[in-house]
């Protein structure tokens, strides 16, 4: 698989970056990598934020969703528990577009004080420890990645098959590559990950060489467009073109409302929080994110995980900075 031609990199505003804009100087020292976990976003420097082209809703949904994201983006593993409650809670009333970003083009670069894969190491383990999602830095280390784009191509190549097992598809590229220290540039991880989630590897790899590149090239383009700053970005509109912005992690409160501003009669539905309809509905959990959905704290949350595990119920995926839970 080759990496996108460098004239595709080029033609991105900036580099996105994962560290918060405090000031003018900080932006001279921008890199891709380097999230601030304080305002919960991975930015790129220099790009005005201009919502003004979002389209439509779709699907008959009265809000949509477009949601600027990236497979290796910390912030964006982050922001997974309240995503997970966003669907459960508002998931008759909104219709959510992923949209890939392009977070690493490649390592052309030596700012922010990371010049090289093994510098990010410490920092995804601090952002770990933050949101309090397993994420372990040591595949900077073991096996670096050169670039985000791969993986980022073969989420939209899977989209052409089936947009569902997409998802699960993305889902599990970023177990791989947050917990599992796995290098997801690699065919053989993307063709493993594909072929789990029940998609055509073999169709998947042809559509990486042309329609899947170009539609992350048109995601990149949209990007531009509405002046995407970083990741995680989310634009909310309605059928009247009203919209709503929210960068970056937030409480999910913070989500609640934004869709309720423009649907003002949307209330959450109460969904079924019993561990086996959770775990059926979204196959692998961290602690966090089931704290999330059962709304209980992060300690009842590990409890309860740990004495299924121990009933031989569920399985655990351990790391050095945290877990993942499956039905055994």
């Amino acid at each position: 698989m080759k990496i996108i031609p460098i004239l595709l990199i080029l033609t991105l505003p900036g580099f996105f970056t994962c560290q918060a804009q405090n000031n003018k100087q900080m932006s001279e020292n921008k890199n891709p990598l380097l999230c601030d976990p304080e305002t919960g976003v991975c930015e790129i420097p220099g790009n005005a934020n201009n919502s003004s082209t979002l389209a439509s809703t779709s699907a008959g949904k009265p809000v949509k969703i477009i949601y600027f994201t990236d497979p290796i983006c910390s912030s964006c593993w982050g922001i997974e528990p309240q995503l997970h409650k966003l669907k459960l809670e508002y998931g008759e009333v909104i219709g959510i577009e992923y949209r890939m970003g392009g977070l690493l083009p490649d390592w052309s670069y030596n700012s922010g004080g990371i010049s090289k894969p093994s510098d990010v190491a410490h920092h995804w383990d601090e952002v770990s420890l933050h949101y309090d999602m397993p994420i372990d830095g040591d595949v900077w280390l073991e096996d670096p990645l050169p670039s985000s784009f791969p993986p980022s191509i073969a989420f939209k190549s899977a989209q052409l098959q089936d947009n569902q097992k997409a998802l699960r598809f993305l889902r599990r590229i970023r177990e791989m590559v947050f917990l599992e220290k796995k290098n997801i540039t690699k065919w053989e991880h993307i063709a493993d990950a594909a072929t789990a989630v029940g998609l055509d590897a073999q169709q998947l790899q042809k559509d990486m060489e042309d329609k899947g590149k170009k539609a992350f090239e048109a995601d990149l383009a949209l990007a531009r467009q509405m002046g995407v700053r970083g990741f995680p970005s989310m634009f909310f509109t309605d059928s009247t073109g009203k919209q709503e912005f929210v960068y970056g992690v937030k409480p999910y409160k913070v989500y609640e409302t934004a869709i309720q501003k423009l649907a003002a009669s949307a209330k959450p539905f109460a969904y079924n929080k019993d561990w086996q309809h959770l775990f059926n509905h979204f196959n692998t959990l961290t602690k966090k994110e089931f704290a999330e959905l059962m709304n209980i704290s992060a300690a009842e949350s590990n409890t309860l995980l740990q004495k299924l595990t121990s009933e031989g119920l569920l399985v655990e995926t351990s790391t050095k900075n945290g877990s993942l839970w499956r039905v055994k």
